[in-house]
């Protein structure tokens, strides 16, 4: 009897052990319970070089619908860049089309008190894109869902290599572009956008789930 117990402990231990282990938080950033699994490093080294260059403005394509519940899911971007603009005296616009997940963005947005450094902004990204005018320190494209459709996986890689190429002109020597799902099938959302920066002055800083990107002058 002992030994059946001896054993179902173990087992236990060793099953939150595993959990502990897969478990990859932002801590102390970010609470110790939000767990960013795949996207974890890369959001760690993009949040350090933000500090080093002293970015001010950030634009996300594709705004967090789940606020930090989905951490795990689909990253949480908004809260994650929202938090450190206001930490930092920034200022971070989020644009999605949809108008359910602007206004669910919005409500986590104002729970955690972000409202004064992150705007939701409901509208097609590639309009917005075009009508900026600042120049942008750090740009995350995570719009048009990837999905297992080769139809729809195309036109979301062509859709995040014509948000890239509408605020090109406003990205500067130390700007920063991280793309998320690029780890996906044929590619993910990052294989023309990241193809398109390759052949020109851009090199890769992290190549993960996500992909981080900096000019080949920058010093990482």
């Amino acid at each position: 009897m002992n030994y059946l117990l001896i054993i179902l402990l173990l087992g236990i231990i060793g099953f939150f052990i595993g959990k502990f282990i897969k478990h990859k938080s932002l801590y102390p950033f970010m609470p110790f319970r939000y767990d960013f699994r795949k996207r974890r490093d890369t959001f760690k080294k993009t949040l350090a070089l933000l500090d080093r260059i002293q970015a001010r403005v950030i634009i996300e394509t594709g705004t967090s619908r789940e606020g930090l519940h989905g951490a795990k899911s689909n990253g949480a971007a908004t809260i994650v860049f929202g938090k450190w603009a206001k930490l930092n005296n920034a200022f971070l616009h989020s644009v999605d089309i949809s108008e359910q997940s602007v206004a669910a963005a919005q409500a986590e947005v104002d729970k955690q008190g972000l409202q004064t450094h992150v705007q939701i902004h409901l509208s097609d990204s590639l309009v917005y894109l075009n009508d900026f005018k600042e120049p942008v320190d750090f740009l995350y494209l995570d719009s048009y869902d990837y999905s297992k459709d080769i139809e729809v996986q195309q036109k979301s890689q062509e859709h995040h290599l014509k948000e890239f190429i509408a605020i090109e002109a406003h990205l500067h020597e130390n700007s920063l572009v991280l793309i998320d799902d690029c780890d996906l099938p044929n590619g993910g959302k990052g294989k023309l956008v990241v193809d398109y920066m390759l052949k020109k002055d851009w090199k890769l800083v992290m190549n993960e789930y996500q992909i981080l990107l900096a000019r080949t002058n920058f010093t990482v």
